[in-house]
């Protein structure tokens, strides 16, 4: 079992991209949210945590082994209890998550059906499932008020710093806080705050113009 590959960003589809390390190019599967982020680092490093499957007829000879791929341990975590809901698959599941895995837990904690069905491929029979079969079983996913748990105390001074340069260029402080736990999961490897604040200026304008 892969659960976890690092490569450089190739390729970038609609639901897929290719990783290439070592010569070999992998087909990843991701979920719609993130397409926006991978996109911005075409052409360079990035770690995902994994998954496989196996896609096909059950019954028939072809199957075919796939790999699913997320920036972070904990929306795979998600995704997993998300399959367990009856009449979601992978491939539904990642056409759902379009939206932050944080976000979609608050709505199931919260009984928000009506955000819930707006999902792709998700309507409101499908949402009411989501919310009678998970919620109370998601909580650690979601953060107090329905945002995520963030982890400012482990943040660098350089973070620290980025955070308040992009609030005093106007940006609300919980979007940077959010741009900036992205970039960490893509460079957690950046040092001065000038290359934290340029990483996720890279990361917002790329998920806007989805």
């Amino acid at each position: 079992m892969i659960v976890r590959l690092t490569g450089i960003v190739s390729e970038v589809g609609e639901h897929t991209i290719v990783l290439e390390r070592d010569g070999v190019g992998h087909e990843v599967l991701v979920p719609g949210y993130a397409i926006g982020e991978l996109a911005a680092y075409r052409g360079r490093e990035v770690q995902l945590y994994t998954l496989e499957f196996l896609e096909g007829n059950i019954g028939g000879a072809h199957m075919v082994p796939r790999l699913v791929g997320f920036l972070h341990q904990e929306d795979r975590a998600f995704f997993n209890r998300f399959i367990e809901v009856k009449g979601i698959g992978v491939r539904k599941a990642l056409k759902a998550l379009a939206a932050p895995v944080v976000k979609i837990a608050g709505w199931i904690r919260q009984g928000d059906t009506a955000s819930l069905s707006k999902l792709p491929g998700i309507g409101k029979r499908v949402s009411e499932m989501m919310v009678a079969e998970l919620r109370g079983k998601i909580d650690e996913f979601v953060g107090v008020g329905g945002g995520a748990v963030s982890p400012l105390a482990q943040w660098s001074p350089a973070q620290h710093d980025a955070l308040e340069i992009m609030v005093a260029w106007g940006d609300a402080r919980n979007d940077a806080e959010r741009w900036l736990e992205r970039t960490a999961q893509l460079h957690p490897d950046l040092t001065t705050a000038d290359e934290w604040v340029r990483a996720c200026y890279r990361i917002k304008m790329s998920t806007e113009g989805q």
